[in-house]
Order: C-alpha cells, then structure tokens, then sequence
C-alpha cells in the first residue's frame, strides 16, 4: 500500500560516543514494516533526501538517512552550487570506508530496535557519493537489498584508501540493483561496465540500468534532472524492496 500518512523528523542515532544526526521517515501506524537506510549525496542530508526518505516511509518503509559526514561537519547542508560541490567534496575526501560501515550497522541497530521494523527486512539507497557507499554497505550481513545510483569510484578508489570498493563485490550479501547515466561526465561508461562485470562473475543477484541521462539524473533539483529516467528508476527501486523486503 503507497501514499501511507507518515511523520518525520530527526532523531539521533548513537555509535559509540558520537551521535549522527539522522532523518527518519515512517508510517504514522501500524507494522512492523521492512526499513531502508538512504545514504545522501556529497551535499549532506539535504530537502532531496528528506524528501526520498519521506517517499519510502508513503509507500510503507520505515526510512533513515544517517549524516554521514557527522564527524567533521555537523549539520551540513548545501544546495547544488558550485561552491557547495567544492565544500561537499572535501568532506567527503575526510570520510573513510571504515567509520562509513560503523555508522550504517549503527542505524541499522537502532532500526532494529523499533517495534515498527522488521528487523529482518532491512534494504539501503544511496546517490552520487552515497551510491558508493551504499555499494560497501551491501557487504553488511543486514542489508538485503541495495539500489545504488551513479555512485563514482567504485571501480577506481574506496573512501579513506586501499584496495577499490569493487574488490568487495564477492561480500555482497543481498542483491543489489545500480543505476547509471550514460553521459556521466564522473563516471566513464568503462568504469559502469567493470562494476557491471563484476557482479555477474561473481554471480550476485543483481541488474544494471543505464539512461540517456548525466550524473543525478534523479534528483530533481539538479540540473541534469531527467524526469524520464528517474520515474523509471523509481519504479525498479520500488520492485526491488517490495521483492526483496515484503515478500
């Protein structure tokens, strides 16, 4: 059932001493409904991913989007500027692949922990930077199913050093649907096609997408918005965690 009323607000989610600042979207009743965590873009927890962490919670997703950058800039939040991409990077050079998994099992713990969720039923989403990491976080033993969209670097690099995000492709542990731009200016179409070729040698139960569209083709507050693509990728994301964790 979508278009479920919902509330949201944010709350905080402990991880040892640190407490990440978190959005959390749900449905106003009822449960226990599967949950999904959403991993923002280099502009932090911003109007585009409360407003995807609301969409999941309407169509009855319990929804958490940690800040993933709480340890250096607390309560970062930017637009889609050019400044605002120089400042987002450079957070997002601080962060590191290590403390990114810590802070997404410590959302997961405190998801499993509502009496709303189904704590077996646990799924993630992430874009632009969070489409990265989302990749990595597919390798935790919760996360039954990943939608990562045009996350830059898989191929080439991980966040903080060491080997690239992609040599984990064997640890995913769910499947795992990713969606790309084919006129990527961040991401070569060689790059989507090392990612894509190592999720079927390594047999992970998955699908790849690929638009006519550039880098953030789903956010609508971006200029390479394309409401085509992003309409139909919103339609495979839903297939996917209604597959994966309703059923």
């Amino acid at each position: 059932m979508s278009n479920q009323e919902i509330r949201a607000g944010w709350v905080q989610v402990p991880n040892g001493d640190l407490q990440i600042d978190s959005y959390l979207a749900e449905p106003a009743s009822g449960g226990p409904f599967p949950a999904v965590i959403v991993i923002q873009e280099i502009f932090g927890v911003n109007s585009h991913i409360r407003d995807v962490t609301e969409r999941l919670a309407r169509e009855g997703y319990v929804a958490i989007a940690p800040a993933i950058y709480q340890r250096t800039a607390p309560g970062f939040e930017v637009g889609y500027g050019e400044d605002d991409t120089i400042l987002g990077r450079k957070y997002k050079e601080m962060t590191t692949a290590a403390e990114l998994l810590s802070d997404i099992q410590a959302a997961i713990t405190y998801l499993k922990a509502k009496p709303n969720v189904r704590g077996t039923a646990i799924g993630s989403i992430g874009f632009c930077f969070g489409g990265h990491v989302v990749y990595l976080a597919a390798t935790l033993p919760d996360i039954k199913a990943t939608a990562s969209f045009y996350g830059g670097g898989i191929a080439t690099l991980t966040p903080g050093g060491g080997p690239p995000t992609i040599t984990r492709t064997p640890e995913i542990k769910g499947k795992i649907y990713v969606f790309f731009g084919t006129q990527d200016p961040l991401i070569p179409n060689d790059q989507a096609d090392e990612v894509a070729a190592a999720l079927q040698n390594h047999q992970i139960p998955h699908q790849v997408f690929r638009y006519p569209a550039s880098h953030g083709f789903f956010c609508d507050q971006r200029a390479d918005y394309s409401p085509e693509a992003a309409a139909d990728a919103w339609e495979k994301v839903k297939q996917l965690f209604q597959q994966e964790l309703k059923s």
